[in-house]
């Protein structure tokens, strides 16, 4: 299937806009280690850039789950790939994603992580779906809320292609 990728957000907006995002968490956290928890593997390059910009203690963790596979659909099938190397109980969370869409994932990985015991727990993701959502899930920080369309960079893949854009852009499949 043919297809070309469009700019949807360029590469000093997202600069632009984790910086702002890291000093608001400075500011919630400060004088506190706020532990962050990158969902694998697209979450990575903003957990990574958004680190850099917090001025507080930063600790970090790293888990994997699906409910993709090669598709461009989450499944609803929620699988955890890889679990935290750590235990969170008594930790201020912050759980970074790259994207929330349906809500499942998020959902179903959010109340799993509550159950661990943490001081306390929140969501920042760069990019929201919020038309996309099945599943009810509060996100803390948002990066962009984008229209429901296929997008990749930053992180996002299309079977694991693209992560690598320094920019946020749509798949558009070609009639």
């Amino acid at each position: 299937m043919a297809y070309h990728i469009e700019e949807l957000i360029s590469e000093e907006k997202v600069n632009a806009r984790i910086k702002e995002i890291g000093e608001q968490v400075s500011r919630d956290y400060a004088g506190k280690t706020v532990h962050l928890i990158c969902v694998l593997k697209g979450g990575s390059f903003f957990m990574t850039e958004l680190a850099k910009r917090i001025s507080c203690n930063v600790s970090l963790d790293f888990m994997s789950v699906s409910s993709y596979g090669s598709d461009t659909k989450s499944s609803g099938i929620v699988k955890i790939v890889k679990d935290l190397d750590e235990s969170i109980n008594g930790k201020d969370v912050l759980v970074v994603e790259d994207i929330v869409d349906s809500g499942r994932t998020l959902s179903y990985l959010l109340a799993m992580l509550k159950d661990r015991g943490p001081a306390s727990i929140r969501l920042c993701t760069l990019l929201d779906k919020p038309d996309r959502r099945v599943k009810e899930v509060k996100v803390d920080y948002t990066g962009f809320e984008i229209p429901d369309e296929f997008v990749v960079g930053y992180g996002l893949d299309y079977d694991q292609l693209y992560r690598n854009l320094p920019y946020i852009g749509i798949v558009k499949f070609d009639d």
